[in-house]
């Protein structure tokens, strides 16, 4: 599913991913084991209650490179 992220429309970041999730444009969201959980607790919450899949990258550098960015991310989503 990362895979994903090079080619369709995407959001990165933590800001952009909850904005995504709160206008119902995130097809599927995720985020980094090695982010801090304070940071990402928002956006699983969100995900939960919005019924969006919750999906996990091994790291914030594999997250960022998915991306086709060259620093970590915590977390992305696909948009619709």
């Amino acid at each position: 599913m990362l895979e994903r992220l090079k080619t369709g429309p995407k959001v990165v970041g933590i800001k952009q991913v909850l904005r995504a999730l709160q206008e119902e444009k995130a097809l599927c969201v995720f985020v980094a084991q090695d982010a801090e959980e304070r940071v990402v607790r928002p956006v699983k919450a969100l995900c939960t209650e919005r019924n969006v899949p919750l999906e996990t990258a091994s790291s914030m550098t594999a997250l960022g490179s998915a991306c086709g960015i060259s620093v970590g991310s915590a977390a992305a989503a696909l948009l619709r």
